[in-house]
């Protein structure tokens, strides 16, 4: 096994970078060598920020000797362009959520990796967080019994009250569904298995919104996609899910995901985050019982470390493309039946990644 850190760029300097950049540059196991983006000017300022020593555009990632994941932080539309240029330079690549736009892209950017004998990972990586991991060994112990059913439920009033630049938050491959789904369907996955079929109901209540925080606050853009999205969930091996992802909401109610057994109803923690206790209500209970988180809890850039300790190992890594493009196979199949009204089967499978020991540690130097 090769004795040294994994050398790991980033592309795509905006908001989310911080969240990656603070993680990826504490973690002792990674090496960040270039933050890069198509503004220069942002990458350099981010690189300076948290002591990365190389910075530039993208051939500024792809083209150093020592990267050797490409973390892929650009725009949903962006994801695939950046993802394959990365997979033709050699690199393993990370990319954010959602994985693609559409199939036929993200089918390709599989092959193309297989063909290269390159790595694919994709967001989310809080299914590694204590909090979902936690969940997964209550469930996979029988504590609630045979997994039945979930409920899952995310609604806002939209990212634009606090968002500096929310307009792509409102374009295709995003939305509620895409831009949030990946938290609560990757979640649902770990648990109940591939999705077979889905139906579901979409609207959108105000095709022009306003920017309400930031340089340009009052401006206005216009919402491309549904901004409420009701769906079901078939899953291959049994059980089902009903979700709402929704920016029309006066009222905020994210991170709720509760799972039914045939024992005990578990209320997982927020899928966005990476840590939050668990709480169980079995038959007869009048109440919940909480049960506190164990493991790593550090945040985003988790998956990246995971994938480079599993590249080391020769060992298969957990946030998998294959896995990534299952949750985009099935945001595609809920988008598809918001428009024709029918269930749509997924056409994709894949198996759920097996649950991280209760000890890893992020903060271990281990190569």
């Amino acid at each position: 096994m090769t004795a040294w850190p994994v050398g790991v760029a980033v592309i795509g300097a905006g908001s989310i970078s911080k969240q990656y950049l603070k993680n990826l540059a504490a973690f002792p196991d990674l090496k960040v060598h270039v933050v890069a983006d198509l503004f220069e000017e942002v990458a350099e300022a981010r690189a300076k920020e948290y002591g990365i020593p190389g910075c530039g555009g993208v051939d500024a990632a792809l083209n150093h000797p020592d990267v050797e994941i490409v973390v892929n932080l650009t725009i949903p539309a962006a994801h695939v362009e950046v993802a394959a240029a990365a997979v033709r330079a050699g690199k393993h690549v990370w990319t954010e959520k959602p994985f693609s736009l559409d199939r036929e892209s993200g089918l390709g950017l599989l092959k193309a990796a297989s063909a290269a004998g390159v790595r694919l990972g994709c967001a989310p990586d809080t299914f590694l967080g204590a909090g979902l991991q936690t969940a997964r060994r209550i469930i996979e112990r029988g504590d609630i019994g045979v997994p039945l059913t979930a409920l899952a439920l995310f609604q806002t009033s939209g990212p634009e009250s606090w968002h500096p630049s929310p307009a792509f938050l409102f374009q295709t491959g995003a939305g509620p569904l895409f831009d949030m789904g990946p938290y609560y369907l990757t979640a649902l996955v770990q648990t109940f298995g591939a999705v077979k079929r889905v139906a579901a109901t979409g609207s959108t209540a105000k095709p022009i919104r306003v920017i309400g925080s930031g340089p340009l606050t009052g401006q206005e853009f216009p919402v491309e996609v549904p901004t409420h999205v009701g769906a079901i969930v078939e899953f291959e091996k049994g059980g089902s899910a009903q979700s709402i992802f929704s920016f029309e909401s006066p009222r905020s109610r994210g991170g709720f995901l509760e799972i039914t057994g045939t024992e005990a109803t578990l209320a997982l923690p927020d899928p966005n985050n990476f840590d939050g206790d668990i709480r169980i209500s079995r038959a007869g209970d009048d109440g919940w019982t909480a049960i506190p988180a164990k493991g790593a809890t550090h945040g985003r850039g988790t998956g990246v470390l995971e994938m480079a300790r599993s590249i080391r190992a020769g060992v298969a890594h957990r946030a998998t493309g294959e896995l990534g493009f299952h949750v985009l196979d099935t945001l595609v199949s809920i988008s598809e039946s918001t428009e024709t009204g029918t269930f749509i089967d997924v056409r994709s499978s894949v198996t759920p990644s097996p649950p991280l020991p209760e000890e890893w540690d992020p903060t271990a130097a281990t190569l």
